[in-house]
């Protein structure tokens, strides 16, 4: 059978493409055409009501990270909130996670998965 390798694109509209991207590349490295490291991917639709995310928001948009708390120190020195619920979001099963927001209110989730 025929299957997928891995996610081609990820597209949202945005009120501002030009600043929205430059402040995802800035803050995050991610450009229009990024190489991303190989690791897993969680696909998984979430119930309707689910709180663990907006629920004005169709999307949530988690990235792997290799250092959590370097990337929350190098978001907070840019004035970028960061929230961490260790004791509700952590496991050792599946590694830390932290949650921002972009310019235009999307909420970003940052994981550093365990080490396997």
């Amino acid at each position: 059978m025929a299957k997928t390798t891995g996610i081609g694109g990820f597209f949202f509209r945005s009120h501002d493409t030009a600043a929205l991207a430059a402040w995802y590349e800035k803050h995050l490295g991610v450009s229009e055409l990024w190489n991303q490291d190989a690791g897993l991917t969680v696909f998984a639709p979430f119930k309707q009501a689910s709180t663990y995310f907006p629920a004005d928001k169709q999307w949530m948009i988690n990235f792997r990270v290799d250092d959590l708390d370097g990337m929350m120190a190098q978001l907070r020195a840019e004035g970028i909130a960061v929230e961490t619920r260790p004791d509700e979001w952590d496991t050792p099963e599946t590694g830390r996670f932290a949650r921002i927001h972009d310019p235009e209110g999307n909420q970003i989730e940052l994981w550093e998965p365990s080490e396997p």
